[in-house]
């Protein structure tokens, strides 16, 4: 695993121990930030889910200021400091052990708004509709925000989100599902 562009391309990441979590391929990553950016001029994301810090990592080397990176299990945290440790980005980062619902409560007390939201969750264990609802509800993205959505590719995700608007649906190999909207 790596950054796969910007100020730390080729970078290597480390992933977090055990089998429970799935690092986005470089493939994926490559093809989602070319339709997402491929680069940006500063902004904050939000890493939901955020496993070893990877997507926010790769937001934050294509130009993104600041990350907040979320997850709720102890190797996930561990391994994002790590690797926030190695690139030296502990200036233009929070982390949280916590579950993402309440980090978007969080979020939304804080009166936080972020130009772009990574939802990866472990497949089958949340909505995305729960998610994007709350998302949009409490106004956690910027005018012309971005959520992507790494999914199982069989999932549905909803077409119509109040105050989304789904830009884009792809498929990767057998499994992998994106779907991205943008706020209205």
């Amino acid at each position: 695993m790596r950054v796969i562009a910007g100020i730390h391309k080729g970078r290597q990441l480390k992933a977090v121990p055990g089998s429970n979590t799935r690092p986005t391929t470089d493939k994926v990553k490559e093809s989602i930030f070319q339709i997402m950016g491929p680069f940006f001029q500063g902004g904050k994301a939000l890493d939901l889910f955020a496993g070893s810090g990877s997507l926010g990592i790769e937001a934050l080397s294509r130009g993104m200021d600041y990350c907040i990176f979320v997850d709720k299990h102890p190797k996930a945290i561990k391994t994002i400091y790590e690797n926030i440790s190695l690139l030296e980005l502990d200036d233009q980062i929070e982390v949280f052990r916590a579950d993402a619902y309440r980090a978007l409560t969080a979020a939304a007390k804080r009166e936080l708004s972020f130009n772009l939201i990574f939802l990866d969750p472990p497949y089958r264990k949340v909505s995305y509709k729960d998610l994007l609802e709350i998302i949009s509800k409490e106004h956690l993205l910027t005018d012309d925000g971005i959520i992507y959505c790494e999914h199982e590719i069989n999932d549905e995700l909803p077409n119509e989100v109040p105050g989304l608007n789904l830009i884009k649906q792809a498929k990767y190999g057998g499994t992998i599902g994106v779907t991205i909207y943008q706020k209205v």
